[in-house]
C-alpha cells in the first residue's frame, strides 16, 4: 500500500502481494520483497482510512436509525411492520453474504494478487481486467437466478420464516420486492471488495448512505398509498443506488492498463475463486445470519409486535459493534499480506491489537446502551404509532442484546484471521454451527416464559459461545494468537464497562427529559470507562492516551504563557 499519493484518505490505488494459498504469490511475486515492503501500510494511513470508514459508517448508521424511526412513525409496531420485517430478512442475509463478509473474504485476496501482478508489469492479459472478465459474468448470472427463484418462491419462504403470521399475503408481497436486492447487493459487494483491495474506502463506505436515503424517501413519498410495501420498494431502489455509487470509481481502476486478451483468469495460473473457499465463506456467513431467522421464527408465535421490538432493539444495540468493526475492515488486507509473507508475528500482533481495541470500543457502547436503553428508545422511536408500551418492550430486549455485543464483535474480528491466508477452512462454520444450535435450544426453552427477551438471551449466548470457540481455534495454520493473554487482557475493559454501566444507570435516572438523560449518561459512562481503562491499562490505554494528554498540556501551557 502506498499512502503517499492518496486522493482521499484510503483512496490511493496500490497493491497487496498476497497469494491465495497462504504463500507468496506466484508469477514473479516471490522475487519482489522490496515491492511488498513498499506496500506495507503506515500507521498514519491506517488511522486515516479507519477514521474515514468510521465516519461514513456513522453517517450510514444515523440514516439507518432515521429509516427505523420513519418506519416506526409511519407504521408503528404491529402486524404490518412484522410482515415487512419478515421480508427484510432477505436484504439482511444478502448484505451479510454479499457485502459485509462473503464477497470480501473471497475477492479482496483475489484482487490483491491481480493488482500485484499488474504492478510488476509482466503479465498479459492485464490481471485485473482478466479477473473481472472471468468472475463478474458468472456471479451476475448466479445472483440473477437466485433473485428470480426467491421472487417465485416467496410464499414458501414466508411460510418457512414466520409460520405463525396470521395473514402472510403482505409479507409475500414485500418479499417479492426485497428479493431483487440479491442481484443489486451482489454487484455492490463485488464493487466494494474490489475497491477495498485497491485501498479505496470512500465509495464503499457511502453505499449505506445511498441505500437508506432511498428507503426513507420512498416511504414518505409512497407510504400513504402503498403502506409498508413502500419500504420494500425502497429496499429494491436502494440496492440499485449502492451499485451506482461505486461503479464510476471501480471503472476507473479496472481501466488502469489495457489488456490484449481478457480470457479466463485461470489461464494465468491463478485460482482466485476456489469453490471450497467460496462455499466455506458463504456457509459461515449464512450460518451466522441464521440467528436472525431463528429469532423471527420463534417471535412469530408471540403477540403481534414482537418481531418489530426485536428488530428495533437489535438495530440500536448493534451500532457500537458496527463502528468497532471498521478497525478490522481496514486492517484485513494488512493481516493477509503479513501471512502471505510468512511474518506470522506481525499478523499476530495486528490481530491481538485489533481485538483488544475493538473490544474496548464495543464495551463502551454496550455500557451506554444498557445504562439508558429506555431513554434511547423513547428519544428515537416514541412518536406516532410507536407507543410507550413499545418503548418498554424494545428497551428490555435491547439490554439483553447488549450482553452479546462483545461476542458479536469478536466473531467478526476473528473470522478474518481464518480466511486472511486464502485457505479453505471449515472451523469457523463449525464454531458458528455450534452457536446456532445453542441459540435454537435456548430460544425454544426461553421463548414461553420470557418472550422476546428470552429470544434475545439465546442470541447473546449462542454468539458468545461461537466467539470462545473461534478464539480457541486460532493456531499455526492461520494466526497464532496468544489466547490466554488476549482473554486476560479482555477482563480489564469488561470490568471498566461494568463499573461505567452502574454509574450511567445512576445518572440516567436523575433526568426526566430523555435527551438530557442520554446526553448525561453518555458523558458519565465515557468518563468513567476512560478513567478505569487508564487505571487498568486496558488495551494499552496509557500508551494511547498519554501522547494526547501531553499534547493538551503543552497547548494549555502555551496559551497561558501568551496570556501573561
Amino acid at each position: 500500500m502506498n499512502p503517499g499519493p492518496a486522493r482521499t484518505a484510503g483512496a490511493s490505488e496500490a497493491t497487496d502481494a498476497t497469494g491465495t494459498d497462504g504463500a507468496p504469490a506466484a508469477d514473479g511475486l516471490t522475487g519482489a520483497p522490496a515491492a511488498r515492503q513498499a506496500d506495507t501500510p503506515s500507521a498514519r494511513f491506517l488511522a486515516r482510512a479507519t477514521l474515514l470508514s468510521a465516519a461514513l459508517s456513522m453517517a450510514g448508521a444515523v440514516l439507518g436509525l432515521a429509516r427505523d424511526q420513519a418506519l416506526a412513525h409511519l407504521f408503528g409496531a404491529g402486524a404490518d411492520t412484522d410482515a415487512f420485517l419478515v421480508a427484510w430478512t432477505v436484504p439482511e442475509l444478502a448484505a451479510t453474504l454479499l457485502i459485509e463478509e462473503g464477497m470480501a473474504f473471497v475477492l479482496v485476496p483475489a484482487f490483491s494478487v491481480a493488482l500485484a501482478r499488474r504492478a510488476l508489469g509482466n503479465s498479459t492479459p492485464d490481471p485485473v481486467r482478466a479477473l473481472v472478465a472471468a468472475s463478474l459474468p458468472r456471479l451476475c448470472l448466479a445472483f440473477a437466478a437466485t433473485a428470480a427463484a426467491l421472487v417465485a418462491g416467496a410464499p414458501l419462504l414466508v411460510s418457512a420464516l414466520a409460520p405463525g403470521l396470521p395473514d402472510p399475503s403482505l409479507a409475500i408481497s414485500c418479499t417479492r420486492l426485497t428479493a431483487t436486492c440479491v442481484l443489486s447487493f451482489g454487484l455492490a459487494g463485488y464493487c466494494s471488495a474490489a475497491l477495498r483491495a485497491h485501498r479505496s474506502y470512500l465509495a464503499p463506505g457511502a453505499i449505506y448512505i445511498a441505500y437508506n436515503v432511498a428507503i426513507i424517501s420512498t416511504m414518505f413519498v409512497l407510504g400513504v398509498h402503498w403502506g409498508v410495501r413502500s419500504a420494500a420498494l425502497g429496499v429494491a431502489l436502494g440496492g440499485c443506488l449502492m451499485v451506482a455509487v461505486q461503479t464510476p470509481s471501480l471503472a476507473r481502476r479496472i481501466a488502469g492498463r489495457p489488456g490484449r486478451n481478457d480470457r479466463g483468469y485461470e489461464d494465468d495460473g491463478g485460482r482466485p475463486l476456489a469453490p471450497g473457499l467460496v462455499c466455506a465463506v458463504l456457509l459461515f456467513a449464512l450460518c451466522r445470519q441464521s440467528q436472525v431467522l431463528i429469532e423471527r421464527h420463534f417471535a412469530s408465535t408471540l403477540p403481534a409486535g414482537a418481531i418489530s421490538h426485536l428488530n428495533y432493539a437489535q438495530k440500536v444495540a448493534q451500532l457500537p459493534m458496527s463502528l468497532s468493526m471498521m478497525v478490522c475492515i481496514v486492517t484485513f488486507p494488512v493481516v493477509a499480506q503479513a501471512i502471505a509473507e510468512g511474518d506470522t508475528r506481525r499478523a499476530r500482533d495486528r490481530v491481538e491489537r485489533d481485538v483488544l481495541l475493538m473490544a474496548c470500543l464495543v464495551l463502551l457502547g454496550a455500557a451506554v446502551v444498557v445504562a439508558c436503553a429506555p431513554q434511547i428508545v423513547q428519544l428515537l422511536f416514541q412518536r406516532g404509532a410507536f407507543t410507550a408500551q413499545d418503548t418498554a418492550a424494545t428497551a428490555a430486549v435491547m439490554r439483553v442484546y447488549a450482553a452479546g455485543l462483545l461476542g458479536q464483535t469478536l466473531v467478526g474480528a476473528l473470522v478474518r484471521s481464518y480466511f486472511a491466508a486464502g485457505r479453505t477452512t471449515w472451523f469457523p462454520l463449525g464454531a458458528m454451527g455450534v452457536g446456532a444450535i445453542a441459540t435454537v435450544v435456548i430460544g425454544a426453552w426461553a421463548v414461553r416464559p420470557w418472550g422476546a427477551c428470552g429470544i434475545a438471551a439465546a442470541n447473546a449466548t449462542g454468539i458468545t459461545l461461537t466467539a470462545l470457540l473461534m478464539l480457541h481455534g486460532l493456531g499455526p495454520r492461520n494466526v497464532p494468537v496468544r489466547v490466554r493473554r488476549v482473554v486476560a487482557e479482555l477482563v480489564r475493559p469488561v470490568c471498566a464497562a461494568v463499573c461505567a454501566t452502574g454509574a450511567g444507570l445512576l445518572v440516567a435516572g436523575l433526568f426526566a427529559s430523555p435527551a438530557a438523560a442520554v446526553a448525561a449518561c453518555c458523558i458519565c459512562v465515557t468518563v468513567v470507562f476512560l478513567l478505569l481503562s487508564w487505571v487498568l491499562d486496558a488495551a494499552g490505554a496509557r500508551s494511547l492516551l498519554l501522547p494526547l494528554a501531553q499534547s493538551l498540556r503543552h497547548s494549555v501551557t502555551r496559551k497561558l504563557g501568551h496570556g501573561r
